[in-house]
């Protein structure tokens, strides 16, 4: 098992391949395309992440020790930052989800390329993934 800091830096490698914005933004916009719709039965207002402009829904499920999450949204950019949130947290331990510090989220710029209101879903999606991961 990869720990999250071995998949934070898969990410940001990731990234770093595109040089403009644009690129980028394609690109989290296709790890969103690739993200499993969620069952319709799941996409209710109990799982539904507060604070974001767009619906986002965000379930987890524990499996042992680890934490196995599935999202969807209704928004091609916001289905793809949730889509990076799942890869990264998904078959972590609860601790190491919950003690993450996640450095990447600056280094790979989305503070200044998203808009406001993106950045802060972005921010009650993470708020909510730790959340889940401590079992609230």
């Amino acid at each position: 098992m990869t720990s999250i800091a071995d998949r934070e830096a898969e990410i940001l490698a990731d990234f770093e391949m595109f040089d403009d914005w644009a690129d980028r933004y394609r690109y989290l916009i296709e790890l969103g395309e690739k993200l499993p719709v969620l069952d319709a039965q799941y996409k209710i207002e109990r799982n539904k992440v507060p604070g974001c402009q767009s619906q986002v829904w965000l379930i987890a499920r524990r499996n042992g020790d680890t934490v196995e999450f599935e999202a969807d949204s209704d928004s091609a950019i916001t289905r793809g930052l949730i889509a990076l949130l799942v890869k990264l947290f998904s078959g972590a331990k609860s601790e190491e989800i919950t003690n993450a510090n996640l450095s990447f989220i600056e280094r790979l710029g989305f503070a200044k390329h998203l808009s406001m209101s993106r950045a802060n879903g972005f921010a009650s999606m993470l708020q909510m993934v730790k959340r889940l991961a401590a079992g609230q």
